[in-house]
């Protein structure tokens, strides 16, 4: 009997299995930290940690789509793929829509909050970014569930960022300008899923 190790269907059927099973975990910390920076945005007024928690309810859907598609070959992970960019553009349009309100009615948001929340938003993606290292490179799926975490701590940092600038200046500017930046990361982001997705599937359909 051939060895399950030197077999290749029998390989990527565990890599199957290692992928759907890392999602699952980063997919339970994302939709959780969504609620808790959802809740903490509109409570202390923060642009930034709203704009943050949009960020983890798209992961969180990014990677529930990722779950679906692991076992359906390159054309449905590259539609897929298609998607999450889709996504990634909607909530950041949305972001500069709410920026711009805050510009019209602006307020001092609460820069303990955005703080405390930031810090923890940092330490759940580090994890998630530790969990998703080893699958960067697996496949176009996987590519871009990476390319969303690691964008992840960049938004994290900034929102601490936030939150000192708020308590520097008193004034709510940081916050509103942090969140316009995450929401042009958003779109820049869409942009290189986009891409990629589209050439996957220029090369799947040829």
């Amino acid at each position: 009997m051939a060895n399950c190790c030197n077999d290749k269907g029998c390989e990527i059927e565990a890599l199957r299995s290692r992928q759907s099973s890392t999602l699952k975990i980063v997919l339970g910390i994302n939709a959780v930290m969504f609620f808790v920076e959802l809740t903490a945005g509109i409570l202390s007024g923060s642009l930034s940690l709203l704009a943050d928690s949009l960020d983890m309810l798209g992961d969180a859907l990014v990677y529930g789509f990722s779950i679906y598609v692991i076992a359906r070959g390159a054309r449905m992970q590259a539609l897929a793929a298609l998607l999450k960019g889709g996504i990634m553009a909607a909530f950041g349009l949305f972001v500069l829509g709410h920026a711009i309100y805050k510009i019209l009615f602006p307020e001092v948001p609460v820069f303990e909050a955005i703080g405390a929340v930031g810090a923890i938003a940092l330490a759940a993606n580090g994890v998630c970014l530790f969990l998703l290292w080893r699958h960067r490179s697996d496949d176009i799926n996987m590519q871009s569930v990476w390319l969303c975490s690691r964008n992840d701590i960049i938004a994290n940092v900034s929102v601490l960022f936030a939150a000192l600038g708020v308590w520097v200046t008193g004034s709510g500017w940081p916050d509103i300008a942090i969140g316009l930046g995450i929401a042009a990361l958003f779109l820049r982001s869409s942009l290189l899923v986009l891409r990629g997705a589209m050439v996957e599937l220029g090369v799947t359909s040829a």
